[in-house]
Formats: structure tokens, sequence, C-alpha cells
């Protein structure tokens, strides 16, 4: 069985998107991994199909209705589901490689995208969502943030990269960020590439390479270092 991902979304046009192309889209094709993307609106009340109202107690802009969203909810995901549930939310525990890695060994995702203002917390709660965030700043809608989510997951699952050390020896693996890259031109602009990368030497490779995660590492983000 592949992984599946099921997206509830008021724009399911925006679905696969950029994961209709390279490694993701060509995984999609290969049945992989699938995706589904659920219109929240086909949910909504009345003749306009009304998935939002006011907020209590009063305020600027909309809020989902959790009538609305728990009904899309139901439909799209059996009692047997046992896939995390996620909300793409500015104020979700902040993504990490480690939860992306958790995720794409499971069975897959489903992942509700936000729009206004947010929804209303009581689905939250009665639903069992997962707040998650990709950073601290606000979007649009939680469209870009699913796709930003599932294109993480998708290029970690079996046979998605050519090579299975592409997945482990990059940034955020061991709480480091990747070391530098270098390929021909030997020379460019008057920059060499570091003679111990010619050297053949693997030990002395691999060591320059740790040791120069650590230096970008404390640099650039040393919150990740112990």
């Amino acid at each position: 069985m592949s992984w599946s991902a099921t997206v509830f979304t008021l724009y399911p046009d925006m679905f696969p998107g950029p994961l209709g192309t390279s490694l993701s889209g060509d995984a999609l094709a290969r049945n992989i991994w699938s995706l589904e993307a659920r219109n929240i609106r086909e949910h909504g009340l009345g003749r306009h199909r009304t998935v939002d109202d006011s907020p209590a107690g009063g305020g600027p802009g909309m809020v989902i209705r959790a009538d609305v969203l728990a009904a899309a909810l139901d439909a799209g995901l059996g009692a047997d589901d046992l896939r995390p549930r996620l909300l793409m939310s500015p104020r979700g525990k902040p993504l990490t490689q480690a939860r992306v890695r958790e995720l794409a060994a499971g069975p897959g995702v489903a992942i509700v995208c936000g729009r206004f203002e947010g929804v209303d917390e009581r689905v939250i709660e009665g639903r069992a969502l997962e707040e998650v965030s990709i950073g601290d700043y606000i979007l649009s809608g939680g469209e870009m943030a699913a796709l930003v989510v599932l294109d993480a997951c998708v290029r970690l699952l079996p046979g998605v990269m050519g090579k299975e050390a592409s997945g482990t020896d990059e940034s955020f693996e061991n709480n480091l960020l990747e070391y530098p890259h270098y390929t021909r031109p030997r020379e460019w602009e008057g920059r060499a590439i570091p003679d111990i990368l010619l050297s053949g030497d693997h030990a002395k490779i691999a060591r320059w390479r740790h040791e120069e995660s650590l230096r970008i590492t404390r640099a650039r983000r040393p919150d990740l270092l112990p």
C-alpha cells in the first residue's frame, strides 16, 4: 500500500501543484504515494456553501466553522484511519526533520489547510488536529505550508530519491547544517575546490565535512547544537 495524503482545503486546484513534477511527481505517477484534495466548501451551509462566520467576541476577519470542517473531515476520513491529522497553523509546533521522518515512516497524513483568521478551536480539539508550523511568518492560507510538508515527506519514501544516502547526509540530520558542496570546474573566478576534496583520502574528507558542518552550524544556527 502506498503512502497516502489527504488534504482538506478551500482550493483543491492548488494540488498537486509543484508536487506533480520532479521527484514527487515521478513518485506520484509510480504510485509510491497518492494524493487526494477534498474541498471543504462541499460541506458548506446553504445555497452559497458558507464555510465561515465572524469570530465570537468580535474582531476582524472570519473563522472557519467547526461544524463545516468536522463534516468535511468525517466524510473524508474513516473511523479506522490512523494517519496523523495536521492543521497548518502559525501557532503550531515547528516542523522538524525528525517529525518529517516520523510522518514519512507512517501510513501517510491528513492535512487541514486553514484560511481567514483560522478555524474554530472546538474542531481542533474534537477531531484531534495536530497544529504544525513551517516558520515564524504568516501565509494567506495553509496550502503552501501543506505542499512543504508533503514534499519533505515524499522525498524520504523508499524509491523516491536516487541514492538512499541522499536523505541522511543533509542539513538538520544529527542537528547539523550541511557542509559545503563543490563540483567542476576545479577553479572558477579565482576560487578553487579545497584540495582535501581532491585528495582521495575519504577519512580526511569525512572529517573535513564534519568540521565544516560544525563551523556553519555554530555561525548560523547555534540553537541546534547541544
